[in-house]
């Protein structure tokens, strides 16, 4: 017998031992375990098919040669051979084809059991239960589980006394940073704050209306971001009366369906960024669409307790 194939044959013999010994150790082992005998059979199956394909094509180089017409074109002499792909692969092509195509419509994604499905559908359910249990929560035991759900979830980026970690999230015990009013300003935003879509213009759509309606300028856009930040005092008051009033209220508090509140935080506010994601100077915050509403609720509670 040709050494290939004695050598094929002994590694196919190992390898279906080692397979056997691997499953049958295993806690269950073959024992009423559909699983595990599919899953044996399949190995079986599979290092034979190896084993005996790669002797086959091995074989074939041994004592093939070539055959066919050679192609006009070559390459430093080295020309190839016009020669149709061989049959059994392009059944297999095709077959392959069918397979994907059956596999992503009436199989497994469709049809079949998903691990991942049955966690998503458990999750439903734990949040349903969730709701159900904590839906009169307010006040200081609505704040006390917010700030449990911050420390799970939002520590990471915003530090453990919500101050951004040097710069790198929002520090949450402000309200809004000068940064953060600059960027907005020069830059719009449009990121679902009121719940839904209300575009802020950038910096070419915004006009003073104390300088007659001239094209807002980077001084005032810097003094009227300190404004802003500084919790609305200092100078810049007349900028923010002639170019932000509009929307944001005298007072800054926002105007309904019209501009968010930029002087305070509120637990409306908070969940559509939440809900949402947004970004800003210091970059793009997700949406935390793991969180079910009443977390969001009470983190939203938690902040606006925390914020100056």
């Amino acid at each position: 017998m040709n050494k290939l194939y004695l050598g094929g044959i002994i590694f196919a013999v190992l390898m279906m031992i080692l397979t056997y010994l691997s499953v049958g150790s295993s806690k269950g082992g073959l024992n009423d375990d559909i699983v595990n005998v599919l899953a044996i059979t399949g190995a079986i199956a599979l290092v034979i098919i190896t084993v005996f394909v790669v002797i086959k094509y091995v074989r074939q180089m041994q004592v093939d040669t070539a055959t066919g017409d050679l192609a006009d074109e070559n390459w430093d002499g080295i020309g190839e051979y016009n020669n149709n792909i061989p049959t059994g692969w392009g059944i297999m092509f095709l077959l392959t084809m069918i397979w994907g195509m059956w596999y992503w419509t009436i199989g497994y994604p469709v049809n079949a059991y998903s691990q991942i499905g049955e966690y998503n559908e458990d999750v439903a359910v734990h949040d349903a239960k969730f709701e159900a249990k904590y839906k009169d929560i307010v006040g200081e035991r609505l704040i006390e589980m917010g700030e449990s759900v911050f420390l799970a979830e939002c520590k990471v980026c915003h530090g453990l006394s919500a101050d951004g970690i040097d710069g790198k999230a929002a520090d949450l015990n402000v309200r809004i940073e000068k940064q953060t009013v600059k960027h907005v300003i020069e830059n719009g935003s449009n990121y679902k704050l009121l719940g839904f879509e209300m575009p802020m213009p950038n910096r070419s759509g915004l006009m003073n209306a104390n300088s007659g309606y001239a094209p807002i300028t980077d001084a005032e856009i810097d003094t009227v971001s300190a404004y802003v930040a500084n919790g609305f005092s200092g100078e810049g008051e007349d900028i923010y009366a002639g170019t932000c009033a509009l929307c944001h209220g005298q007072d800054g508090r926002g105007i309904d369906s019209m501009a968010p509140n930029i002087r305070d935080y509120d637990i409306a506010l908070v969940t559509n960024v939440l809900t949402y994601g947004k970004k800003g100077a210091m970059g793009t915050m997700p949406k935390f669409d793991r969180l079910n509403d009443k977390q969001k609720e009470a983190v939203s509670a938690y902040i606006t307790s925390i914020s100056k």
